[in-house]
């Protein structure tokens, strides 16, 4: 878990005053936020994903999706190159 630089100072600030080890306040400050969380609305609709088939435009070959891969990224490795950037 990372967390953002403001809420890990003001964490540390509380641990360092409440003499709790910072593990206790995070553990403490979550369970606090998790336990007055407004309960969902049980009264909500279902939401329902209706999948449409999109297929390729006519003219797209499908078997050659993996060579067009295959040329942009040459296209981005010589770029970089050129660039004079590390290559992945």
């Amino acid at each position: 878990m990372t967390l953002d630089d403001d809420l890990a100072r003001e964490l540390h600030e509380t641990a360092r005053h409440s003499s709790r080890s910072f593990k206790e306040v995070v553990n403490l400050t979550l369970r606090r936020g998790l336990s007055v969380g407004e309960a969902p609305t049980q009264n909500l609709p279902r939401f329902v994903v209706r999948p449409k088939a999109c297929g390729f435009r006519p003219g797209i070959d499908i078997h050659k999706l993996n060579q067009l891969a295959d040329e942009l990224a040459i296209e981005d490795f010589t770029e970089k190159l050129g660039k004079g950037l590390d290559p992945p």
